[in-house]
């Protein structure tokens, strides 16, 4: 531990993050909210909801899935 009088009141305690330390942080979000979306979607299936689903992947497109028959398909491939 420091001594308080070598503690810098001032000094928020990291540096501010660059432009692609930024960047990667919001991909890094956006890739796992994305896998957390799958990740219910197929839960859901698994347990016959397929409708709700069908609603929930409706309702966040953003996650980039969308539920045909009994399963879970990205849409961006």
């Amino acid at each position: 531990m420091k001594r308080i009088d070598e503690i810098d009141a001032f000094f928020s305690g990291r540096p501010p993050l660059s432009e692609k330390e930024r960047a990667n942080l919001n991909r890094a979000r956006v890739q796992q909210h994305k896998e957390d979306g799958y990740q219910h979607l197929t839960e859901l299936c698994r347990l016959g909801e397929y409708e709700a689903a069908r609603q929930l992947a409706n309702r966040n497109r953003s996650w980039g899935y969308e539920i045909v028959g009994e399963e879970v398909i990205d849409m961006n491939k």
